[in-house]
């Protein structure tokens, strides 16, 4: 009887031992079900472009839908807030911008770069300047003249109040001797409203990345006087540096890169990481980024965590010049 009993028992452990095993297996098979990837800005922009190309990419490497999800308002604070705030299983991944080393410094919220374990950097495109096509401004010299003759303050938009372009304008205006808060900014939901204004005569200029004006000027509807950055652009070969067209030496560029909540798991952030590093390599997405004009700048989380480091403190620095840190 005690035999039997105890061949009772081990039989029942040796099938929990199964069950269990199976259960642990099926857990870790991740992912198993479509992906959303948050972007906190509007559709038709660069970030939420390269954010397409980026999902088509990560389709191809975990096996899996990756479905974009533009989450805007509130000058990137919802999109960047319901990433953090998603459930930390690896199903809500999210497109981050520079804008996350300003909010916190304007009193938007909380959230800073520590809010999220960071998978890598994927992208990150200077700031340019761009006019209507009929403006009266032939080249970077000359609107930065009439910014400083200060006959009519101009506008000028392409983000959020406190966005990573306010601040390359405020950054430049400064670095030319002049008040960062020379020119009115316009606050927009991101590059293709901007954009959308400038054409309409709404606006003066547009601070946004290259490729996202690269329809608008090959329409003839604008051009671009400049570029934020230490050299000329691949593709972009007939814009001039900033220092070029005016001596201001003084660059400024975005960040786009893939989040995930703090409290995701390791495993599956490795296994983001992985598929980030080697989606970065492979020659569909490289053609993908360079059909639409942008090129690939990739970091990976630690890196990446270092160099925003150094931003929050530069992007606190301009915030506070524009008399915007709360």
């Amino acid at each position: 009887m005690t035999k039997t009993i105890l061949s009772m028992a081990k039989a029942t452990t040796a099938v929990c031992a199964l069950v269990f095993a199976a259960g642990s297996a099926l857990a870790q098979e991740y992912p198993d079900r479509p992906i959303s990837m948050v972007v906190p800005w509007a559709a038709g922009g660069g970030t939420d472009v390269v954010a397409r190309i980026v999902a088509a990419g990560l389709e191809e490497q975990l096996d899996a839908t990756v479905n974009v999800v533009n989450r805007t308002g509130g000058g990137g604070v919802v999109g960047h807030s319901a990433i953090a705030d998603a459930k930390p299983d690896g199903y809500t991944i999210g497109f981050i911008t520079a804008e996350i080393n300003m909010m916190h410094h304007l009193g938007m919220t909380d959230l800073d770069h520590g809010s999220y374990k960071l998978i890598a950097m994927i992208n990150g495109e200077p700031a340019g300047v761009h006019v209507r096509a009929d403006s009266e401004y032939q080249n970077m010299q000359e609107l930065l003249d009439a910014i400083a003759a200060g006959d009519e303050r101009m506008t000028s938009s392409g983000t959020a109040a406190g966005g990573v372009y306010h601040l390359a304008l405020g950054g430049m205006l400064m670095e030319a001797g002049l008040a960062p808060d020379a020119v009115i900014w316009v606050p927009s939901q991101g590059a293709a409203p901007a954009l959308q204004e400038l054409v309409a005569d709404a606006t003066d200029f547009v601070m946004t990345q290259l490729p996202e004006a690269q329809s608008i000027v090959d329409a003839g509807q604008a051009r671009t006087l400049a570029v934020m950055a230490s050299e000329r652009l691949p593709g972009f070969e007939d814009v001039p540096t900033l220092q070029e067209a005016t001596g201001l030496d003084f660059t400024m560029s975005g960040m786009r890169a893939l989040a995930v909540p703090a409290d995701t798991p390791d495993d599956i952030v490795a296994q983001l990481t992985e598929a980030a590093a080697t989606l970065v390599e492979s020659d569909s997405f490289r053609e993908r980024m360079e059909q639409g004009g942008y090129g690939i700048h990739y970091l990976n989380g630690q890196d990446l965590t270092a160099l925003l480091d150094t931003r929050d403190a530069q992007m606190g620095e301009i915030i506070q010049a524009l008399g915007l840190s709360r």
